[in-house]
């Protein structure tokens, strides 16, 4: 027995000396030779991977993200629109990079448009917890959070400097608090609100003064403020389904209908369509949207990753958006030599924005409870971003 205790005693002994070596070892191994992640190098270079990037720092991240789970996930996210374009995208965008930030254990399906029903139903959906994401627009998801369609207000956003005008909006101002507040009413959280191009009418016969609006058969995404905007116009405005436009264009059920310039091309709505105009009145901006109950469930640091991505993915969304529209347009024209594109400017645009005003005062009737708060918040916190963007009207 007193051997057994001696082999013991010696073996633990033989452990703590080997532990001992191995921390001497770690302690001593940076020398001049090896710098640390990090510090310059004697010329200038932080030392990092091949392509100059520091992942020390982000491997960890991602090691913790995933520890905090007690187990995996797996989340289902509606997307709005079809394969190939901007929703669908940007969520696969997502759900690759929540996969690597949990080193797998966050994992996340993405439903392209069709998949799991129409525009209506993917935000019922979401707000019913049946999927725990929908990639929606200000219009459709007004049937749950009213207040969403101040987004919906025509000639809000500066038309040069819009995606820049947004990105300061939604990290530095007020707006996304009030927004949360109305959503988190109805059991939703937004995480971030992206810009997707501004809205282009097409039609059947050219638009080149509001004048020619009068009496226009309008296809608008389903929200009563998209209504009086075009209503503002002389327009009839007539919310439809994203699929049956192409149908209701074909057989002149509709005159035209308003979308930007991707989703134009990707529905085929050119081929039944002659002019493509833009007043650079409402950009389509999209809210990717979180379950509630679902998202307060998840560790603080996993929602601040999904909030992250979303605002850190304005300005890199807009650039894409921006060379898929340039890519679209052009293919549209080359495809049509009888395809017409044009832009309202100066005096005609004008005419415009002064029919546009009264809807403001038609929004704070018909955007819910806090219509006006939403509305000021916005509005001040765009003045605030042009000028601290130095942007000018």
């Amino acid at each position: 027995m007193k051997k057994s205790n001696r082999n013991v005693k010696l073996l633990v002994l033989m452990l703590s000396m080997l532990l001992i070596g191995m921390l001497v070892f770690v302690g001593c191994g940076d020398s001049d030779e090896d710098p640390v992640a990090g510090e310059e190098t004697e010329n200038g270079e932080e030392n990092g991977d091949e392509n100059g990037d520091d992942n020390g720092d982000d491997g960890e991240t991602q090691a913790n993200l995933g520890d905090l789970l007690p187990e995996p996930i797996e989340a289902r996210f509606a997307s709005e629109e079809i394969e190939g374009d901007f929703m669908t995208v940007w969520g696969e965008n997502y759900a690759d990079h929540m996969r690597e930030a949990t080193d797998g254990k966050y994992d996340v399906d993405v439903y392209p448009y069709g998949t799991l029903g129409d525009t209506r139903d993917i935000n019922e959906l979401a707000q019913l917890g049946v999927v725990e994401y929908v990639f929606s627009d200000f219009a459709w998801i007004s049937s749950f959070v009213p207040e969403a369609q101040v987004l919906a207000l025509h000639y809000l956003w500066p038309p040069e400097h819009m995606p820049e005008t947004l990105d300061w909006v939604v990290r530095n101002g007020d707006f996304m608090d009030v927004l949360e507040e109305a959503f988190r009413r109805n059991g939703l959280v937004p995480l971030g609100v992206l810009y997707e191009g501004w809205q282009t009418i097409s039609s059947n016969r050219p638009i080149e003064t509001v004048d020619d609006l009068d009496g226009f058969k309008v296809r608008v995404m389903g929200s009563a403020l998209l209504v009086e905007d075009y209503r503002a116009y002389g327009a009839a405005p007539t919310p439809m389904a994203y699929g049956e436009i192409y149908g209701a264009l074909q057989t002149n059920l509709i005159d035209g209908q308003v979308n930007p310039i991707f989703a134009i091309r990707s529905m085929n709505f050119y081929e039944v369509q002659d002019y493509l105009t833009d007043i650079y009145a409402e950009p389509f901006t999209g809210i990717p949207t979180v379950n509630m109950q679902f998202f307060d469930s998840l560790p603080e640091e996993v929602q601040q990753e999904m909030r992250n991505f979303w605002i850190d993915s304005i300005l890199p969304s807009a650039e894409w958006i921006n060379e898929r529209h340039e890519e679209d347009l052009q293919a549209m024209l080359d495809e049509r030599d009888d395809l017409v594109y044009h832009e309202i400017t100066g005096d005609e645009l004008e005419e415009f924005k002064d029919r546009a005003m009264p809807v403001y005062d038609e929004f704070l009737e018909i955007g819910g409870p806090q219509a006006q708060e939403i509305l000021d918040t916005l509005l001040a916190d765009i003045e605030d971003a042009k000028e601290a963007l130095g942007i000018e009207d």
